[in-house]
C-alpha cells in the first residue's frame, strides 16, 4: 500500500513537473510572438531593391513587399525604395553595413553576389552574406545567355567563331563577368558594352542594333518583364546556369554541358551552384532570431496566399518557392566551397 502511495505520488509530482514545464513554454512562446507584434507594430518597413523601376528585381520585389507585409505580425506597413548602382553591391552593401539591424529592412540579393563574397574579387563588397537572415526565394529560375534573333550567333559555338557584343552594367554585375569567363573557359569571343542600368535597357539596346544579347537574365523575371519577346521569338537561348533544365527549354544547353575536360567541369559546376541560389530575399545580419522566424513564416504564408498567387500570375511570374532555411545552407555552401574549387574558379575570371 504504501509502495503503490509513493509511486502515484512519483507520479504525481512528474505529471506537475510536464505541466509546469509545458506551461512555461507556452509561455515564452506566446511572449515571444507578442513581442514580435509589438516591435512591428506602427511600424514602416523597406525593401530596397536593387535596381531600377521596371525590370525583373523591381517586378519581383515589390511584388513580395506589397503581400509579405500582410503575414507580418503587428501588421505593419512596406515602402518599396530603389537603390540601383554597381550590380546590385550597393543596395547589398546598405543592407549589410547601414540599415538598422532590427528586421526593418528587407532586400532581394543579386544573384551573383554570394559567389562575388566567396571568390573575394570585388573589394568595394563590404557586405558578409553568411550573416544576413535569409528569408527565402520565390522561384529558382534558371539564368540564360541569350542574343537578339537577328544575331548570326545561334550557338555557343559560333560565339567561339565570331565576336559578338552584349549589354552590361558595370563592374561587380554578372552581366559584365559572365562573358569574360565564358571567354577564358570556353574559348568564347564576347564582347561587353558597359552602361546599361539593366535588362530593360539592354532589350532597348538590342532592338536598336547597338548589342546583340545579354548574359545573365534570369528566364522568370524575363518572362515576367518582357513575355512577348518569348512569344514572338525574338530571343535566341544560348546557355542556362541552374541545376536542371527549364521545362520550357529542354534543347538550351546547361552550362556544364559545355565543358570538355575535368578542370571546366569543375568550374562550370561551381559557378553552376551559385547560381541555383537565384535571386534570394533577406533581412540584415543582426535580426533576433523570433522576428527572422516570423518574418520566414511570412514568406512562407504568402507563397500560398490567393491573393499573392492571383498578382503573380498577372505579371507572369512563375513561383516555385525556396525556404529561408534552406536558403541559409545554399548561401553558406557557396561561400564556403573549398579552397581548390575556388582558385580554380578565380583563375578563370577576369581582373576586377
Amino acid at each position: 500500500m504504501t509502495d503503490c502511495f509513493r509511486r502515484s505520488a512519483t507520479c504525481a509530482l512528474i505529471a506537475a513537473s510536464v505541466l509546469a514545464t509545458l506551461g512555461v513554454a507556452t509561455v515564452e512562446q506566446a511572449h515571444a510572438q507578442q513581442s514580435v507584434a509589438d516591435f512591428y507594430r506602427g511600424k514602416q518597413l523597406r525593401f530596397v531593391i536593387r535596381s531600377e523601376p521596371g525590370g525583373g528585381y523591381d517586378i519581383y520585389s515589390r511584388l513580395i513587399a506589397s503581400h509579405i507585409v500582410r503575414h507580418i505580425p503587428g501588421n505593419p506597413t512596406m515602402v518599396p525604395q530603389n537603390m540601383p548602382g554597381a550590380g546590385g553591391l550597393q543596395a547589398a552593401n546598405f543592407v549589410g553595413e547601414i540599415a538598422p539591424k532590427d528586421g526593418t529592412v528587407l532586400t532581394m540579393v543579386s544573384q551573383a553576389l554570394p559567389m562575388d563574397q566567396s571568390l573575394g574579387f570585388t573589394p568595394q563588397f563590404k557586405a558578409d552574406l553568411s550573416r544576413f537572415g535569409w528569408i527565402g526565394n520565390l522561384g529558382d529560375s534558371n539564368l540564360l545567355t541569350y542574343v537578339w534573333h537577328a544575331s548570326p550567333t545561334r550557338t555557343m559555338d559560333d560565339a567561339k567563331r565570331r565576336e559578338t557584343t552584349l549589354g552590361g552594367s558595370g563592374a561587380g554585375s554578372v552581366t559584365t563577368w559572365l562573358p569574360l569567363v565564358y571567354n577564358n573557359v570556353l574559348g568564347t569571343r564576347f564582347k561587353v558594352i558597359n552602361g546599361y542600368k539593366g535588362a530593360n535597357d539592354v532589350r532597348i539596346a538590342m532592338e536598336r542594333g547597338e548589342v546583340e544579347g545579354y548574359a545573365a537574365n534570369p528566364w522568370n523575371s524575363l518572362l515576367s518583364a518582357n513575355p512577348e519577346l518569348v512569344k514572338q521569338n525574338k530571343l535566341t537561348f544560348l546557355v542556362q546556369i541552374g541545376a536542371d533544365k527549364e521545362k520550357d527549354l529542354p534543347n538550351v544547353p546547361l552550362l556544364p554541358e559545355l565543358a570538355s575536360n575535368k578542370d571546366q567541369r569543375e568550374i562550370l559546376d561551381f559557378i553552376s551552384m551559385a547560381f541555383a541560389v537565384g535571386r534570394p530575399i533577406a533581412t540584415t545580419p543582426g535580426v533576433p532570431p523570433e522576428r527572422l522566424a516570423a518574418l520566414r513564416k511570412a514568406f512562407n504564408d504568402t507563397v500560398v496566399d490567393p491573393e499573392f498567387i492571383k498578382a503573380a500570375a498577372k505579371v507572369g511570374a512563375e513561383i516555385k518557392p525556396v525556404y529561408g532555411d534552406k536558403m541559409q545552407r545554399m548561401v553558406d555552401a557557396v561561400v564556403n566551397a573549398p579552397q581548390a574549387i575556388k582558385d580554380k574558379v578565380r583563375a578563370a575570371m577576369p581582373p576586377r
